[in-house]
């Protein structure tokens, strides 16, 4: 090979960075820059995933059912849920919210804060209707025999959704939580001693039958659910 010939093949090679160039070289280092933005975008768009996932969720969700949920690792979700506290708790610079992301049963859940209890409470009895519909007392009507019980599980049974009706049914005061199912998070909900007072009655003992009211009696009920006067 002639030196010519020598001169233009070097040439050649540092004009295209072949693969003689050195890693770390100019061309990687004037490559790098663009490719870091990328992390911090990410990060937020799974926190923001997160938030609008807890903002709809009738129950505590766990760091699994989140992972699942935006497609990310458990300790990534982890991560996002921490950041997203100290946002709301005003931590890192930001204004401290009404609500907190608080981890109750195994699982994540919008609260409002202890503080704002008064007002809330205040806002919902002015708002709350005078009397219930009748997809409220059909609800109660449910919890009150088939108690404790979850929201899937009247649904199930009323065949219809029922997350606004059990709310509301919380805010007037007539079921409550129970407690959470170790295993799937649910919440279980119970009639309330306020309940008792509006239906003048001591026990849930002094509910009447509901077999009578079945077109097949309690036979039909029997079949169904195994309970034959229709109480827990």
């Amino acid at each position: 090979m002639t030196d010519d010939a020598v001169h233009r093949t070097a040439a050649h090679v540092a004009h295209d960075g072949g693969a003689g160039a050195e890693p770390g070289g100019a061309d990687e280092l004037d490559a790098a820059p663009h490719a870091a933005p990328h992390a911090a975008p990410l990060d937020v768009a799974v926190d923001r995933q997160i938030e609008a996932i807890l903002m709809i969720a009738d129950e505590p969700q766990s760091l699994v059912s989140l992972a699942a949920a935006v497609g990310a690792p458990v300790p990534v979700v982890r991560q996002a849920v921490e950041r997203l506290v100290a946002d709301f708790d005003g931590l890192v610079g930001t204004v401290r919210r009404g609500f907190e992301l608080r981890e109750v049963g195994g699982g994540w859940r919008f609260y409002v804060r202890a503080d704002l209890d008064a007002v809330v409470e205040q806002f919902v009895e002015a708002e709350r209707p005078a009397r219930l519909s009748q997809a409220a007392l059909e609800t109660l009507a449910v919890v009150a025999y088939k108690q404790p019980i979850t929201r899937s599980q009247i649904a199930s049974i009323r065949a219809v959704n029922v997350d606004g009706v059990v709310r509301t049914l919380v805010a007037r005061g007539l079921i409550e939580e129970s407690f959470t199912d170790a295993e799937t998070g649910a919440i279980n909900y119970v009639t309330s001693d306020l309940l008792l007072q509006q239906l003048g009655i001591n026990s849930l003992d002094e509910l009447p039958l509901i077999s009578p009211l079945l077109e097949d009696g309690a036979g039909g009920f029997e079949q169904n659910e195994g309970i034959p006067d229709g109480r827990t």
